[in-house]
């Protein structure tokens, strides 16, 4: 059984099976960024992106798939690039609505520019997600800030969103990144209330901290977050836990617990479902030896 740190499981790619692979060989091509629901019906659901390297079509999908098991899945809806009339798409964020209805918020990147926006989807059912009903719910700023790879949580009747933000006054370092808090009443209008989660000066993280997933359990907040100390280490984040009383002020733990398999970097947005038995299904990007990206899965047993 993988440890725990402040009762949240610990990715372990040693015990992971292969979701999605990579769409090509070597450094650039991922597959990951995921978001998976389990629905009542215990069907599992992954939205995810698939990408190749600047220069052959960067984030050029997001892929809609299910699962009976949540480690086999298949194809059900593909969005394309060109369909957002944008550069690129990054981390969707996939939310069952409590009317039985369906939501899925994309990050879509401006063209010619450093900025992002994030657009929201309804639908009556995962499958059925279409582009021409798309609306921007976050709009960032095209001369500040770029804001994409949002996590929403419908809690306590209350909707909670962690969205990226990448300040873009610097052209040369449009990399960095903190994760901004925000509340709506419906998912939709979003009121943006400071940052959530920030790099330490001096840690591995100091360049900057995207959240990929939170929990509320026992009164806590806690939160998978994806960080890096350099500009270098862009698209090669590691893996740490932020925790906090309130959902707008979660403090890094200061450890790294996610590499990938040699050792070093990347394993990153992590996502993790809560099983009927007490146990949890991790999905997670990690790193290939030959530089590729794999979306991966593994099952972590209730605690004891």
């Amino acid at each position: 059984m993988a440890d725990t740190v402040d009762r949240l499981p610990v990715p372990s790619p040693d015990n992971a099976r292969l979701v999605v692979a990579a769409p090509g060989e070597g450094p650039g091509y991922w597959a990951g960024g995921p978001s998976a629901v389990l629905a009542e019906d215990g069907t599992y659901w992954l939205a995810y992106r698939l990408r190749r390297p600047r220069g052959a079509g960067r984030g050029y999908a997001n892929v809609i798939a299910r699962s009976d098991d949540g480690i086999s899945f298949e194809t059900v809806t593909v969005f394309e690039r060109e369909e957002f009339e944008c550069d690129s798409l990054e981390r969707p964020a996939l939310v069952a609505l409590p009317d039985g209805s369906w939501r899925i918020y994309v990050s879509c990147a401006t063209p010619d520019s450093d900025h992002w926006k994030v657009d929201a989807i309804d639908a009556d059912g995962p499958a059925n997600f279409a582009v021409d009903s798309a609306r921007t719910v976050l709009a960032g700023d095209q001369a500040a800030v770029a804001v994409k790879d949002p996590v929403v949580k419908r809690i306590g009747g209350r909707w909670h969103m962690w969205v990226c933000c990448h300040p873009l006054d610097d052209p040369d370092a449009t990399d960095r990144m903190t994760t901004t808090y925000g509340t709506s009443r419906d998912g939709l209008s979003w009121h943006l209330r400071g940052t959530a989660l920030a790099g330490v000066d001096g840690g591995w993280d100091q360049r900057g901290t995207r959240i990929a997933d939170v929990l509320y359990r026992g009164g806590r907040w806690l939160a998978y977050y994806d960080g890096r100390a350099s500009k270098q280490e862009n698209a090669e984040e590691r893996t740490g836990i932020a925790v906090g009383d309130q959902p707008g002020h979660l403090e890094a733990d200061g450890e790294v617990i996610g590499t990938g398999p040699d050792g070093k970097w990347s394993l990153r947005y992590v996502c993790c479902v809560e099983l009927a038995d007490g146990g949890f299904r991790l999905y997670y990007e990690t790193r290939r030896l030959d530089g590729a990206h794999d979306l991966r899965t593994e099952y972590v047993p209730p605690w004891r």
